[in-house]
């Protein structure tokens, strides 16, 4: 059994760190439900341009609702605006409580994604989290084996029915494969990413400890970097906290406030329907064309825009404060 050392956060800050930021991409829908490719193609150059790197087919781009065909074509358009640059992309394999591991259909959606350029990021299924902690590790070496490198991921229950947040134990082990360069954790329970950010720190410090915990923003602080569904929101806005960071800017703590009262808005229960508040964030930041949601994915209320308004005024105000003295200290 793995031991758990105390934790003292205060010790844990590393100040001025540069921070690695993966930005999870919504798919925007027209009046008609169908897909906003334009609207898509335009966020992901914004998240790439902002120094972001975009993770495509994931939760916030309905990786479990949409059909191959969406999927594939999200890659393809992805692939062309990188231009060789890398990014993120979900392989999810759908099953039921009680179904035997999917290894092919996971080394399927491998296949796509390395073949159009991406890292993929194995979302969570009833068959690869159910069983023993040997049986676990032993699924996710399989699915190694078929990568040149890939990320991990556990998901919290409160966000889909089929996640598992592993024992200290597991996770440990999936450290120890070489090609698993990172995995992100969505607990939302800052003293489970605090053990790993401990035990990432002891074994493996260039392993990335990705929070997903969009209710905890400022565990970048503590040497967490991350992948979250909350970026999507803002790409620019993370981008520049990140660098704030890094430069030591005390404007680092309004900026990452208000983002983080925008996750604390956007993701209160129940947590899916965040992506119905980021569509409207987008469209009130006329960024994309209309605020619609995939069907099969829970809405909130219409009274919610004019918080997000709020939010997205006060938001440009800063970014705008930022920008002043940034050309001032230029």
């Amino acid at each position: 059994m793995n031991q758990v050392e105390p934790i003292d956060p205060i010790k844990m800050l590393k100040p001025r760190r540069k921070i690695t930021g993966v930005s999870a991409i919504l798919l925007p829908l027209l009046g008609d439900l169908s897909v906003d490719w334009s609207g898509f193609d335009a966020h992901v150059h914004r998240t790439f341009d902002a120094g972001l790197t975009p993770a495509i087919n994931m939760d916030t781009g309905y990786g479990n609702l949409i059909d191959d065909a969406t999927r594939q074509q999200a890659l393809e358009r992805t692939q062309s605006i990188a231009e060789g640059r890398d990014y993120v992309a979900g392989a999810f394999v759908a099953d039921h409580p009680g179904d035997a591991f999917g290894a092919d259909a996971y080394r399927v959606g491998v296949e796509q994604i390395q073949s159009l350029g991406g890292t993929p990021i194995f979302f969570q299924s009833y068959g690869l989290t159910q069983g023993s902690d040997d049986q676990i590790v032993s699924r996710y070496e399989t699915l190694a084996a078929a990568c040149d490198s890939f990320y991990a991921f556990e998901l919290a229950p409160v966000f889909a029915p089929f996640g598992c947040i592993y024992s200290l134990d597991v996770y440990e082990r999936l450290m120890q494969i070489q090609n698993c360069v990172g995995a992100k954790h969505s607990s939302l329970d800052r003293v489970l990413e605090w053990q790993r950010l401990q035990l990432r720190d002891k074994l493996r410090p260039e392993f990335k400890v990705m929070t997903g915990n969009d209710l905890a923003i400022d565990m970048v602080m503590y040497g967490s970097d991350y992948l979250l569904g909350l970026s999507t929101f803002a790409p620019d806005a993370f981008a520049a906290r990140d660098a704030m960071w890094e430069n030591g800017d005390e404007a680092f703590y309004e900026l990452n406030d208000l983002l983080q009262y925008l996750g604390a808005f956007a993701f209160r229960p129940p947590v899916p329907a965040y992506k119905h508040d980021a569509a409207m964030f987008l469209k009130l930041r006329d960024q994309i064309q209309t605020d619609q949601t995939y069907p099969g994915s829970p809405a909130r209320p219409d009274s919610d825009r004019e918080v997000l308004g709020h939010i997205a005024r006060d938001l440009e105000s800063i970014l705008d404060r930022a920008g002043k003295s940034l050309e001032t200290t230029a």
